[in-house]
């Protein structure tokens, strides 16, 4: 298979998951483990991890090696980060000593990653580096975007208590590299997903997919977050719908003029959300629980790179300013 030794770099919803499913069918050929931290990681450590899925007959409890401390773990394989773009900066020296010069590191992002400008000689911002999205380079320096491997999640997750993660609305795992190959390595482990039974595919347009789901992200998060609301209820309001249409409008805009022009439709976009069920989305998650809420690579990398390209995102810019403060007030009243 390759993949000998394998860690999950924040077992949180989605990574817990899969760090479970993987635990689960491959432990006898492969060394599983994963970072936590705080209470999920103790009770993964006295219960081992559960993870509930819907149309499951039973819960499955999957016994893997659980640390905070990366530097324990040693060198791996293949390193799949489960944290979300604002948490990644911070952990980079953790990942980067999980590395030795082969490892690759496959990257479940939501919003535009710290790596998107790498890889594309032929697009004039090619090596551009973002900011706020890597502070001072260090995921850039420490990590590499030619080791990365991009990852577009459409499968919702949730910690419901430490030590214990639901998988809902099962979908797609989307796999691509930044230079848009298909090397041997993202084929193996696309099959090791499914060999686990996530749904994993490869692209190699894999900008298009992220940019995809960010009309979707940018729209529903922030607006939940704001509103407080789940999906349906988001859905059902004429005037949020309607404010979802503009933000998704300004996002594939923007896509068209960093070279990625998208062919969706933005009313079907939203018809077809529709079909997703009544869930809390990821931000809203955040701020009921207090944490720092998943803004700059949703919105304010959207309103960042319109200035640059001189796309106009003026409903992108509002929202922003609006969860911003949001995020600041719910911090400072916990």
């Amino acid at each position: 298979m390759g993949f000998r030794k394998i860690c999950i770099y924040g077992a949180g919803a989605l990574g817990g998951g899969i760090a479970a499913k993987l635990a689960a069918s491959c432990a006898e050929e492969t060394d599983i483990s994963a970072v936590a931290r705080g209470a999920h990681l103790n009770r993964i450590r006295r219960d081992g991890l559960t993870l509930r899925e819907d149309g499951a007959d039973a819960p499955l409890v999957a016994r893997l090696t659980a640390t905070d401390d990366p530097r324990k773990l040693g060198a791996q394989d293949l390193v799949i980060t489960g944290l979300k773009g604002h948490q990644l900066a911070a952990a980079a020296e953790g990942i980067a000593a999980l590395l030795k010069p082969e490892t690759r590191v496959v990257m479940i992002l939501n919003g535009i990653p710290w790596w998107y400008f790498h890889g594309e000689p032929d697009n004039p911002y090619n090596g551009t580096q973002l900011e706020q999205l890597d502070p001072g380079g260090v995921l850039w320096r420490l990590i590499g975007p030619e080791r990365v491997i991009g990852c577009v999640a459409y499968q919702g997750g949730e910690v419901v208590e430490p030590g214990i993660v639901h998988l809902y609305h099962k979908k797609r795992l989307i796999l691509g590299e930044p230079a848009n190959t298909a090397s041997a390595d993202i084929e193996a482990i696309a099959a090791l997903l499914n060999r686990s039974g996530l749904v994993a595919e490869t692209t190699t347009r894999i900008r298009a997919e992220i940019w995809s789901k960010l009309m979707n992200n940018a729209a529903f998060n922030p607006l939940s977050a704001l509103t407080r609301a789940t999906i349906v209820p988001l859905l059902s309001d004429p005037g949020i719908v309607e404010t979802m249409e503009r933000i998704m409008t300004e996002v594939k805009a923007l896509a068209g003029a960093v070279g990625v022009p998208l062919t969706i439709d933005v009313a079907q976009r939203l018809e077809e959300a529709r079909a997703i069920p009544d869930v809390r989305t990821s931000m809203l998650q955040d701020l009921l629980a207090g944490r720092p809420l998943e803004i700059t690579p949703l919105l304010g990398i959207i309103v960042a790179l319109g200035r640059t390209t001189g796309t106009p995102t003026p409903v992108c810019e509002t929202v922003l300013h609006l969860v911003s403060r949001l995020d600041e007030e719910n911090r400072r009243s916990r």
